[in-house]
């Protein structure tokens, strides 16, 4: 990374969006974290000074620190203006980046970070733009020795790094994994901004551009060992859980894939299969989405389908998607569970005609997803590129989490922060 001193370690761009303001926050808080030696020169970034402003006083008031706004940088700048983003690249190490839909707002700030030799991290759940970044800036990313690592909120940090913790655990090769999000709500029930939503809406709408970009990249397939990990019907049953699960919709297995591939052809580890799901509970909940769910992919189709899907985001999703986001008290209540059921072969038993006999049970536990866990993510991967350079892939380029941190130190800070990783049962069969 590039070594002049810059005014600020980190900028968060996008601070007064809805996301933007809880990274904000979150880097308040870690700012003054008892580990650190030092204060972290830092800044917030954005097109309106009186926005900024009050994020910042917001931040003040409910982290108790008065003097917070005098302390940080305010840098004015806007996506569609590229001689601001070079400015305001030039004056940070490490972009925080939290303004999306990324598939419109995405590529600018990554191009100009690269061209000004600044590191840069975003939360997209969106594969469709991760993976045509990686494809148009890998290269250029790497001559110039920065990093650009996607997907580094809750989509799909847990996931990702989860895949390489259960791996790491397991005394033996890993061949296969399956993870079951669960999400818990509290008494007010659950709500996410309509942002990821969108983001949604525009993701499904545009597949055929993503099968495209996929089918041009041509890539030789990642062999697979032991048994082919087989799909399950888009509505099972998890005994083990006691739980209806359906299939994970998010980046997870998109950005899964992508360290798996990256990991076996750079660093010759044994590669995993993966799938992703989510619990939805009974039979009742499971009747309910089926139907928001065929709403959702019948409108998406159509452009006015899309119009409306956006336009009422809380009737369509059965209230689960607003356009005011969650309350506090909503965001206080919830918290995740990840669960990983892996399975693999014990040293010295190969995976030739022989079937796996070892299974391995861990979790990744965290407070709220989007607006806790994912700035908490997020600050912590911004700072182990900071600080564990030595332990990053040599050169620089577009990455998966797992690809650029799996030698780093980022689970335990995850571990210290709340976001925990844990091995619930290995056994041999």
């Amino acid at each position: 990374m590039e070594t002049q001193p810059r005014p600020f370690q980190l900028v968060v761009l996008g601070a007064s969006g809805f996301t933007g303001q809880f990274v904000t926050e979150e880097v308040a808080r870690e700012q003054v974290s008892p580990g650190r030696s030092s204060r972290l020169p830092w800044a917030v970034a954005g097109r309106c000074r009186e926005k900024l402003q009050r994020v910042l006083e917001r931040a003040a008031l409910r982290l108790g620190r008065p003097t917070l706004p005098s302390e940080v940088g305010t840098i004015i700048c806007d996506i569609t203006n590229p001689a601001s983003l070079d400015e305001m690249a030039k004056q940070a190490a490490v972009v925080l980046n939290c303004v999306g839909p990324y598939r419109f707002y995405g590529e600018p700030v990554v191009k100009a970070c690269i061209e000004n030799g600044t590191s840069c991290i975003d939360i997209c759940g969106e594969p469709q733009f991760l993976e045509l970044m990686y494809w148009k800036y890998h290269e250029k990313a790497a001559e110039k020795g920065v990093y650009i690592v996607g997907s580094s909120g809750f989509d799909s940090i847990p996931a990702d790094l989860g895949v390489i913790y259960t791996r790491n655990k397991m005394n033996g090769t890993l061949t296969a994994v399956e993870s079951f999000l669960t999400v818990h709500s509290g008494p007010e029930g659950m709500c996410i901004h309509d942002g990821t939503w969108k983001s949604a809406i525009y993701g499904f709408g545009d597949q055929s551009n993503l099968k495209k970009l996929r089918n041009e990249s041509n890539l030789k397939p990642v062999p697979i060992v032991g048994p082919k990990l087989k799909r399950r019907w888009p509505i099972s049953y998890c005994r083990e859980l006691n739980s209806y699960s359906i299939p994970f919709m998010g980046a997870d297995v998109s950005v899964v894939r992508r360290t798996q591939r990256y990991l076996h052809e750079n660093l010759e580890e044994s590669p995993v299969q993966y799938a992703a799901y989510v619990t939805v509970g009974g039979i009742t909940s499971v009747i309910k989405l089926m139907f928001a769910g065929l709403f959702f992919l019948f409108f998406v189709k159509f452009g006015i389908g899309r119009q409306l899907l956006i336009k009422f985001p809380w009737l369509f999703s059965f209230g689960y998607f607003s356009k005011q986001g969650p309350t506090q008290k909503q965001i206080d209540a919830s918290s995740f569970t990840m669960t990983f059921f892996g399975q693999g072969y014990s040293q010295g038993f190969g995976p030739d005609k022989n079937k796996p006999n070892i299974r391995i049970c861990t979790q990744v536990k965290g407070p709220e997803a989007g607006y806790v866990a994912t700035p908490i993510a997020m600050v912590q991967a911004a700072l182990t590129l900071l600080s564990d350079a030595s332990d990053l892939p040599k050169a620089g380029g577009v990455f998966t989490p797992g690809a650029a941190f799996s030698r780093t130190k980022l689970i335990d800070r995850l571990n210290q922060r709340g976001i925990e990783f844990s091995v619930i049962s290995s056994s041999e069969v």
